[in-house]
């Protein structure tokens, strides 16, 4: 099993790519989990909404949802819930629970900081990273073909 940590942006979408893309080589299975908190802030900081009072989260669901089936057919998706105000650490947890419970063997990671020797504080990429209980593939970088696919302004819901 290959789990993503998902979020909708072009790194995750470069990261699910490729997990998809090495998982039909390994014959294996994607999962991508997108930790989606009940919080308007966090979703607009996210990319999610474009505001506050445009916030649901089931839509922010359903659409992270059709983007994950987009750019990976075959892949699995899971929406984590958590609580308002969510702090790195707590989606942390929760994606590593993921990765626990589904025995992943690689972690993908979409992060332009994770892995560096100094991660900050609030890099999720780079504390999920740090886990050795699981192979961490991390992608820095979304190829042109996920650039141009998936810009980041595009995923604001109508």
């Amino acid at each position: 099993m290959y789990l993503v940590a998902y979020d909708g942006s072009q790194l995750a979408n470069a990261a699910l790519s490729r997990a998809s893309n090495f998982a039909k080589q390994a014959g294996t299975e994607v999962l991508a989990a997108a930790v989606v908190p009940d919080d308007p802030r966090y979703a607009v900081e996210a990319g999610w909404v474009p505001t506050k009072a445009s916030f649901d989260r089931s839509a922010v669901v359903g659409e992270l949802h059709r983007t994950v089936v987009k750019v990976a057919p075959s892949a699995s998706f899971r929406a984590v819930p958590t609580r308002r105000n969510p702090a790195p650490g707590n989606i942390v947890a929760k994606l590593k629970d993921v990765a626990h419970e589904k025995d992943a063997t690689i972690v993908f990671v979409g992060s332009e900081n994770a892995g560096r020797v100094v991660v900050p504080l609030v890099s999720i990429g780079g504390n999920v990273a740090s886990d050795d209980d699981y192979n961490v593939h991390i992608v820095r970088h979304a190829p042109p073909h996920i650039r141009e696919r998936y810009p980041k302004s595009e995923f604001y819901l109508p």
